[in-house]
């Protein structure tokens, strides 16, 4: 598996950034896209995931980043993030994407990552107090692949649901 480039903030939870490695594997090995994207762990803490991927596999016929592959980072890392703190949360579910709205900025021309976050600072305990008494539950995330100058190049806002396993 390819590695990526140094994590751009530091992370300190040697158990996170271990759950999260094992679920990058999980995608490759289960998501045949994510393979083929070439997709590796960029970044983690308890509040955000990123992914990256080279540009070559990911490009379009123009040279840049095809506009498939960057809502297809970002839908991935919103997923990751809400698989990684359901099972940080020993929580056995299925999580889907109920929906998303993409915004395409500006081209990326070169190799690019996609970082997931909660939308609302305090999203994760109502989300898993839902999942708790319902069995399912959705959050809103907010996701975005940086441009050269760090403002967004593109922009995903997704509701992903959590519906636990019998």
């Amino acid at each position: 598996m390819r590695l990526c480039p140094p994590l751009p903030y530091t992370v300190t939870d040697t158990d996170l950034t271990t759950q999260a490695e094992q679920l990058l594997h999980f995608i490759r090995d289960e998501i045949p896209l994510a393979r083929a994207m070439d997709v590796c762990l960029h970044a983690c803490d308890t509040e955000r995931l990123s992914l990256a991927v080279p540009l070559p596999p990911n490009a379009n016929d123009k040279g840049c980043a095809f506009g498939g592959s960057l809502v297809s980072l970002m839908t991935l890392a919103g997923w990751a993030l809400v698989e990684l703190t359901l099972r940080r949360h020993g929580e056995d579910c299925d999580v889907y994407v109920a929906d998303s709205s993409v915004r395409y900025l500006e081209p990326v021309w070169g190799d690019f990552h996609a970082e997931a976050r909660a939308i609302e600072q305090d999203a994760w305990m109502p989300f898993l107090d839902t999942l708790a008494v319902r069995g399912r539950a959705r959050i809103e995330l907010s996701c975005q692949v940086p441009g050269p100058d760090g403002a967004p190049a593109a922009t995903l806002v997704a509701r992903f649901v959590a519906k636990r396993r019998s």
